[in-house]
C-alpha cells in the first residue's frame, strides 16, 4: 500500500513530504501535438508502475492555440488518473501555479517531465520546493528551428534536475557534453506491454489488400527524419519487381500532405494507403507481412519494439539504439538514406517469407527477454527511490546542521 503524506503547505521542506516506502507516488508531465512515441513510452511507464504498486498521475498541458490532449485520452484508456494543465502559450506562469497544486493534490514525491517544454514548466515549479525530478530525454537534437530555444533552456535546467533518463548512447552525450553531470545521467530502455502485440487479431488487413497481397508498414509521426520520403521511393522500386505488394502509412505529422503528394509524382498512389492516426496498433501491426523505419534520426523507436514483439520480420536504419534491437537474427539494419539499399532489403524478405517468419519469432522473443514494460518500470522505480532516498538524505543533514530535530 502507498504511503501517503499529507501536504501542509504549498512550500513544505522535502524532508517531511518524501514517503518511505518504495513506491512514490509520480506525476508525469508532458506537452505534446498528437499520440507518438514519447507518449506511448510515458502512458505504457505509467500504467506498468501502477501494477507495481506506484501511484501515478499523467498531466497533460492543454495549450489554448493548440490543445493537442491525445495522450489524455490514451492514458484514461488505460485506467491511468489523467490532470489537464491550462497553458496560454509557451510562457504561462499560472500553468506553474496550476503544476504546484497538482503537486500537492495528488501528494506527489516525484516530479517526471516529458519533453522541453515540460522539462522547464517542472523545473519552475518544484524549484521552490525542491521537488525532485526525474526526466527522459527521447531524442536530441530536434532540427526544427521553432524548439531551438527551448532546447537551449532545457539543457540549462536540466543541469539541476536529480536525474536524467536516457535510451540512446547519442543522446546521453548530448547531455553530458551541456553541462549535466555523468553521474546524473542513466540509460533506460523503451519497454513495452509485449502480451497487446502477441496473437492480437488482423483489423487493418482484409479492408485494404486481398489474399494475394502482401502489406509492408510504417508506423511514426510523419516528419522528415522518420525518412518517409525514403520509403516511398524504394517503394516504387520494389513495385516493379513485386506489383502485388501495398504499403501502409500510418500516423500523421505535418509531412502528410507532401508524402501524399509525393506518392502522386511516383505514380504508385494507389498502392500506398495513408491510414492517419489508428487507435487497433496491435491489430494493426497483426495485419503486417513487413515493419519499415527507415528514420534518420532515433532513440529507441516504440513502433519498432511493438512490431517486433507482434512477430514481424523489421528493417530498420542504423541509428540511436536501434542496433541495440537488430541483429542478423533479428531483421535487417541498414544505413539511413540508402534508398536503393532500402528498396533491396524489402525486395529480398518479400521474396522470403520463410526469413520473415525466423525474423519475426526471433524478434518477439528478443523482446519479451529485454524490452518488457515491467522491466523498465522496475528501473524507473528504482530511480525514483535513488532519487527521493538522496534528497530525504540531504534533508536530514541540513536540519542536523541546523539543530532543528527531524519529525
Amino acid at each position: 500500500m502507498n504511503t501517503r503524506i499529507t501536504v501542509v503547505s504549498a512550500f513544505i521542506d522535502p524532508v517531511t513530504m518524501l514517503s518511505r516506502d518504495n513506491h512514490p507516488t509520480v506525476l508525469f508531465l508532458i506537452s505534446s501535438e498528437g499520440y507518438f512515441g514519447a507518449e506511448n513510452m510515458l502512458v505504457t511507464l505509467a500504467e506498468s508502475l501502477q501494477k507495481q504498486a506506484c501511484r501515478c498521475t499523467v498531466g497533460v498541458f492543454s495549450d489554448s492555440r493548440s490543445p493537442h490532449v491525445e495522450v489524455a485520452e490514451q492514458a484514461r484508456l488505460r485506467g491511468l488518473e489523467v490532470e489537464l494543465v491550462p497553458c496560454a502559450g509557451r510562457c504561462d506562469w499560472r500553468a506553474v501555479t496550476h503544476i504546484r497544486r497538482l503537486i500537492a493534490k495528488h501528494q506527489a514525491d516525484v516530479l517526471h517531465p516529458h519533453g522541453y517544454k515540460a522539462d522547464l514548466y517542472a523545473y519552475a515549479a518544484a524549484r521552490p520546493r525542491r521537488m525532485p525530478i526525474v526526466a527522459t530525454s527521447h531524442n536530441w537534437p530536434n532540427p526544427l528551428w521553432s524548439t531551438r530555444a527551448y532546447a537551449v533552456l532545457d539543457r540549462w535546467v536540466m543541469r539541476s534536475f536529480d536525474r536524467i533518463a536516457v535510451v540512446s548512447d547519442v543522446v546521453a552525450e548530448i547531455i553530458r557534453r551541456s553541462g549535466v553531470r555523468a553521474e546524473k545521467v542513466r540509460m533506460i530502455f523503451n519497454g513495452i506491454d509485449c502480451e497487446r502485440f502477441q496473437s492480437a487479431e488482423a483489423t487493418l488487413r482484409h479492408a485494404v489488400v486481398s489474399d494475394d497481397e502482401t502489406l509492408v508498414g510504417f508506423v511514426g509521426r510523419f516528419v522528415p527524419e522518420k525518412g518517409g520520403e525514403i520509403l516511398l521511393r524504394a517503394a516504387r522500386m520494389v513495385l516493379r519487381e513485386h506489383p502485388q505488394t501495398r504499403f501502409a502509412l500510418v500516423g500523421d505529422g505535418p509531412s502528410r500532405a507532401e508524402w501524399e503528394q509525393l506518392a502522386v509524382e511516383l505514380g504508385i498512389r494507389r498502392q500506398v494507403l495513408f491510414t492517419g492516426v489508428r487507435q487497433d496498433m496491435p491489430g494493426v501491426y497483426a495485419s503486417l507481412d513487413l515493419f519499415v523505419l527507415p528514420s534518420v534520426c532515433e532513440a529507441m523507436p516504440m513502433c519498432l519494439l511493438e512490431a517486433m514483439a507482434a512477430g514481424k520480420a523489421v528493417i530498420a536504419s542504423r541509428v540511436g539504439a536501434v542496433p541495440k534491437l537488430i541483429d542478423e537474427h533479428t531483421g535487417v539494419l541498414l544505413n539511413p538514406g540508402n534508398t536503393e539499399a532500402l528498396a533491396g532489403a524489402i525486395r529480398a524478405l518479400l521474396r522470403n517469407p520463410e526469413q520473415r517468419s525466423r525474423f519475426g519469432q526471433n524478434a518477439s522473443e528478443r523482446v519479451r527477454q529485454r524490452f518488457s514494460s515491467e522491466a523498465m518500470a522496475a528501473q524507473y522505480r528504482s530511480l525514483y527511490r535513488e532519487v527521493t532516498d538522496q534528497r530525504q538524505n540531504a534533508g536530514e543533514s541540513a536540519l542536523a546542521l541546523r539543530g532543528e530535530p527531524h519529525v
